[in-house]
């Protein structure tokens, strides 16, 4: 399954890459916050849970991985690419192509988090 937000901000990847980290993930997803490891490969908490993560500078941004989720949830947060060129894009996918209702309104609100929080803090 994928999901889609469009940030109405207007920013560089530069930015992207300087302001969201492992360690400042919590000023962006209240849910969110950071336990141990290094920039690269740690251990974080989010709403389901502790998972061990991995976190990744890439062309347009940034991409986190939680790399023991049954479900392999993986999200980007991007700009000067299309959807949205001019705009941030958070785009979320999980590894099946059908969830309990539950379980997509659970994804639903944890892009709602990091939309409010790349908003209000980008």
């Amino acid at each position: 399954m994928e999901f889609f937000r469009i940030i109405d901000k207007q920013i560089t990847e530069e930015i992207i890459q300087h302001k969201i980290t492992p360690k400042t993930m919590d000023l962006f997803a209240e849910s969110m916050f950071f336990i141990k490891g290094n920039d690269c490969n740690f251990n974080g908490s989010t709403l389901w849970g502790e998972f061990n993560m991995s976190f990744h500078k890439i062309k347009g941004g940034v991409r986190f991985m939680l790399l023991d989720c049954p479900n392999a949830l993986t999200w980007t947060i991007t700009t000067g690419y299309p959807p949205e060129r001019t705009k941030v894009v958070l785009h979320c996918t999980i590894n099946r192509t059908q969830k309990p209702d539950e379980f997509v309104e659970e994804i639903n609100e944890f892009l709602e988090e990091w939309e409010k929080g790349l908003l209000e803090n980008l």
